[in-house]
């Protein structure tokens, strides 16, 4: 079992979509962790969390961890599977909790109150591949279950 949860196949799109997907998710953990680009810190997000999103704190933590932990996982490729799973609940729980209301399309021209669900979905998608493939090539993972050649 060990093996088969860091397998994945020497593929460079897995690679790409791994790292790209974790220097997109790197600074909104940021955001929630230390209060870097404009964010509110690991305090304040756990305030925004549990007061105005009524989530729990533990839960909270998790989102915080899938971030920003997440994010350097992906980026090393090192529990790959595991790190894309929580950026899975993460983007499906905003798209639940916040973003439903706002349809489908960002708010790109600004005329609406809040921002759309597309970005989360495509972001689920990635992490699934993520999930599924592994961290393909040049990933901790590969070093630690093998790897395929494809």
């Amino acid at each position: 079992m060990f093996r088969r949860f860091f397998s994945t196949e020497n593929d460079i799109s897995l690679f790409f979509m791994r790292v790209i997907l974790g220097a997109v998710m790197l600074p909104h953990g940021a955001q929630k962790l230390i209060g870097i680009f404009g964010g509110p810190g690991y305090y304040g997000t756990i305030a925004l969390f549990t007061g105005k999103l009524g989530i729990h704190r533990n839960l909270a933590i998790l989102v915080i961890a899938a971030e920003s932990l997440g994010s350097l996982l992906l980026l090393l490729g090192f529990f790959t599977r595991l790190a894309a799973f929580g950026i899975f609940c993460v983007m499906t729980g905003a798209i639940y909790i916040v973003h439903l209301e706002y349809g489908f399309f960002m708010n790109w021209a600004g005329n609406q109150k809040g921002e759309g669900f597309e970005y989360h979905l495509l972001a689920i998608a990635v992490a699934l591949g993520l999930m599924i493939g592994g961290g393909g090539k040049w990933s901790l993972d590969s070093l630690m279950g093998g790897r395929s050649k494809k």
